[in-house]
C-alpha cells in the first residue's frame, strides 16, 4: 500500500502514468471503446466510471501547458456540437482537479480513434455511459 494514491488505479496503471515521458497521450475509455484492439496497451478497470479513473489520474499527471489541447473528447456521430454527460462531467473534474485547468476540445469519431492509436496506453474502464472517452496529454513535472 501507498499514501495519497488514489485505491482505484492499478499497479498496471500507475506503472503506465510514471513512464509516460511528458507529451505523451493516454487515453480513459468508456466500456464500448475498441480498446483490445486500437493498438496501444490496454489497461482494463472495469466496474470503474471514466469519471473517477479521471479524477484519480489528474490528482497525479499534470496536463501539458505547451500544447493548445492537452484534453481531448469524442465527438458526438451527426451532432457534433451536442456536450453528453460523461463530457460535462469530465470538464468539470478538469477545472477542480487539474493543475492546468483547460476547456475540453473534441474530435471527430475516426480522428479520435486515429489519436487513441498513437497513445501510450488505453484505460478501458466500465463507463456506460456513451461518449465517455478521453485523451489526455501528460505535461511536464516541474
Amino acid at each position: 500500500m501507498l499514501r495519497n494514491i488514489p485505491s482505484i488505479l492499478s499497479p498496471d496503471l500507475l506503472h503506465a502514468l510514471r513512464a509516460m515521458g511528458h507529451g505523451d497521450d493516454i487515453v480513459i475509455a468508456d466500456a464500448n471503446f475498441p480498446a483490445e484492439s486500437i493498438g496501444p496497451k490496454c489497461i482494463r478497470l472495469d466496474g470503474i466510471s471514466a469519471s473517477d479513473v479521471l479524477k484519480a489520474v489528474l490528482t497525479l499527471m499534470p496536463l501539458d501547458t505547451f500544447v493548445d489541447d492537452p484534453a481531448l473528447t469524442m465527438q458526438v456521430v451527426g451532432d457534433p456540437d451536442t456536450i453528453p454527460e460523461a463530457m460535462a462531467d469530465f470538464q468539470k473534474i478538469i477545472e477542480e482537479t487539474a493543475d492546468n485547468p483547460v476547456k475540453i476540445a473534441t474530435l471527430e469519431r475516426f480522428a479520435f480513434y486515429e489519436r487513441s492509436s498513437r497513445a501510450y496506453a488505453v484505460v478501458q474502464t466500465g463507463e456506460s455511459r456513451l461518449y465517455g472517452n478521453i485523451i489526455l496529454k501528460k505535461g511536464v513535472v516541474a
